[in-house]
């Protein structure tokens, strides 16, 4: 039953992972990073750190994709709708399969007695957390604050009062009827009475 879940979760974590770099939708590709954290925090189940499986979901699952939307949402994305390709995904690719063949052959290569899982205590994981690596743990945060500030700087910047946009207004088209002359309205004036002979003013 496990190394059928675990079948079950690494499969959906690389489908996850292939979505995110193949897909042409930025929001849709933050949805397949969602998807693939899940499937990690699966096979942490799997190994018994269900803290990691817990931290995986509150964190990465909910906070880290929820700055990623908010990131988007607040920059202005409308200028990369034309650009299809990148001029450097080979290099991307050939780093990408680089990687992925050195950790397959530190996984083939180890032999730490991957058969015997245990379990690690949430109190000497806490001990660890915040004496040892308490200064890291709060560094990672202030890094995700200050993209979540840069976020807001980068959607604020370019807007009509901003001294720093450069783009030209759009010229003028030539193809919309000109606009009709108003008529000139004359006020309807009577004209006045005369008087008849012989009256007195």
């Amino acid at each position: 039953m496990g190394l059928i879940l675990f079948y079950t979760f690494a499969l959906s974590t690389f489908l996850a992972a292939i979505g995110v770099v193949t897909t042409r939708n930025i929001v849709y590709a933050a949805l397949f990073l969602l998807g693939a954290l899940t499937g990690v925090a699966g096979l942490f189940v799997l190994l018994l750190a269900e803290f990691l499986a817990l931290v995986q979901l509150l964190i990465y699952g909910g906070a880290i994709i929820i700055v990623i939307l908010f990131g988007l949402m607040l920059t202005r994305t409308g200028e990369y709708e034309a650009v299809n390709e990148h001029k450097r995904w080979p290099f991307a690719a050939i780093a990408s399969i680089a990687l992925f063949a050195l950790l397959a052959t530190a996984i083939v290569a180890d032999d730490t007695g991957a058969d015997q899982r245990r379990g690690v205590d949430l109190t000497t994981i806490g001990t660890e957390l915040f004496e040892q690596w308490a200064v890291p743990f709060e560094i990672a945060s202030l890094v995700l604050l200050v993209a979540l500030v840069g976020a807001i700087v980068i959607g604020k910047a370019g807007g009509p009062d901003d001294p720093a946009d450069t783009t030209p207004p759009a010229p003028p088209r030539d193809d919309l009827p000109a606009p009709e002359p108003r008529a000139r309205r004359v006020p309807n004036r009577r004209p006045p009475a005369r008087r008849p002979r012989g009256a007195r003013s």
